[in-house]
């Protein structure tokens, strides 16, 4: 298989090729086309993945790409991690809408915007060059954010495009580990999660048949050892009757977040980017460049959603291992090219669920009841060669559906203003957003926006 990662120059890409040298996904790629529109950035983690230590397992062979159309000939497989603004938009992302007092995060709220305001036209430019240089390959999504992206490009590659996300399937595992089943690599029977990205809820745990989640609920020792248990709090998570997504702490604790955030001495994006700022160039020419990106590695994974945790409380090992995307996105392909049926939970359109034989959408036909048939959801879904089925999930309840609900119009918004060309629908997308609800800070936020990305008045036409 070919393999072609835009944003090949990313500072995790590395997790993806370990995980291709060796384990389970070894052998599954032959070549990887690392293409980036930076080639500084490119030879970088060229240097890194010469670097790495060595397999008993063949590497697939590296090619480096500034050219889309040359990188995307012979391809199977895209896998898509790209950042339009790099690290210094993810600073401007959190930073425009802290001084307006709101969160600030890279994928929630205002910032979240922001950021699919950029990140979906380049998405669209690489879904247009695939239908005309891979008609056939298949595209796996991880730019952010990611289900609002996955949305704008399904017109284009219909059921050949799929989300991924690595936090719903690491809260499955955490939370299957701590009830005592732990589950394998994409095998999610009984597992009943229904959201969008970044805003979902496991509501059933039944690998073996009886529900487990009850139990795990009631038990504070064993909550306490998931970060979803020590991030909520037993109480609250007895009255929800599930395990929230980790983003939904945004949501839950808006003020508390907030505040932690804008205590904090910089930002997350004001600290990746000023260790990437230090990292690349040391990269390049250092004859240590997998160590030295390994350190910067965990140092990144130690500091994901500080502002959630308490004080002094460190993530587990776990988490801190590397990675967990990569495993998602390999198992996505391998299923795709006939290595096996998978499940996993992945960001699709609502309908047709597996099992569905008629032309005509019916809400039983779909993955989430209640929101419409062409909205991409984030469900357990079913990976064969033909593409990801999601599975039928119960009809959420109403402070859940509703929130599903707003979200998705923000994000329809979004997606309208790109595709359009409409100031009108992105003001109307931060108005509406529950972590802005406002006019006049809608305005703000757009122009404040705007200041920060000036390419973004060639979108208004």
């Amino acid at each position: 298989m070919r393999l072609m990662i835009a944003g090949g120059g990313g500072f995790r890409v590395p997790l993806v090729y370990r995980a291709l040298c060796s384990g389970p996904f070894a052998g599954l790629v032959g070549e990887v086309v690392l293409y980036d529109v930076d080639a500084f950035r490119l030879a970088a983690i060229e240097a890194v993945l010469r670097d790495m230590p060595g397999t008993h397992s063949p590497r697939p062979v590296v090619v480096v790409s500034t050219d889309l159309g040359q990188a995307l000939r012979g391809t199977d497989m895209v896998f898509a991690a790209i950042r339009p603004g790099g690290t210094a938009g993810r600073v401007a992302d959190e930073r425009v809408a802290l001084e307006l007092g709101l969160l600030g995060q890279e994928t929630t709220g205002a910032g979240g915007i922001s950021y699919a305001l950029r990140s979906i036209p380049r998405m669209l430019e690489l879904a247009e060059a695939m239908r005309i240089h891979c008609p056939d390959a298949w595209l796996i999504n991880f730019t952010n954010p990611a289900g609002m992206v996955t949305e704008a490009l399904a017109p284009l590659l219909g059921r050949r495009v799929i989300g991924i996300c690595d936090s719903a399937g690491g809260l499955v595992h955490r939370a299957a580990r701590a009830a005592g089943a732990p589950l394998e690599e994409g095998k999610l029977d009984g597992v009943g999660y229904f959201g969008l990205n970044h805003l979902g809820w496991l509501y059933r745990l039944a690998p073996e048949g009886p529900d487990l989640l009850p139990k795990l609920l009631s038990d504070h020792a064993a909550l306490e050892t998931i970060e979803e248990g020590r991030l909520f709090g037993q109480h609250t998570l007895q009255l929800l009757g599930c395990l929230p997504n980790e983003y939904l702490y945004y949501y839950y604790q808006t003020d508390h977040a907030t505040a932690a955030i804008r205590s904090q001495r910089e930002t997350r994006g004001a600290t990746i980017h000023g260790q990437q700022s230090s990292l690349y160039p040391s990269l390049a020419k250092a004859h240590d460049a997998y160590r030295l990106w390994d350190s910067a590695r965990r140092s990144r994974e130690e500091g994901y959603l500080a502002e959630a945790r308490k004080h002094g409380e460190q993530r587990d090992e776990d988490d801190l291992a590397g990675g967990g995307y990569e495993r998602v996105a390999l198992s996505v392909m391998r299923a795709l090219s006939g290595g096996g049926t998978a499940r996993l939970i992945l960001n699709v359109p609502n309908a047709p669920v597996a099992g569905s034989t008629s032309d005509a959408v019916t809400d039983a036909e779909v993955a989430v009841p209640g929101l419409p048939a062409d909205a991409v959801v984030e469900v357990p879904c079913e990976v064969t060669p033909d593409g990801a089925l999601p599975l039928a999930q119960e009809r959420p309840g109403g402070q859940f559906l509703t929130l599903m609900q707003h979200i998705k119009e923000v994000e329809r918004l979004t997606i309208r203003a790109v595709r359009d060309g409409e100031r009108g629908a992105a003001l109307q997308a931060f108005a509406a957003h529950p972590l802005v609800g406002s006019a006049p800070l809608a305005a703000q936020l757009l122009e404040g926006y705007e200041k920060a990305f000036p390419d973004l008045a060639q979108l208004w036409t």
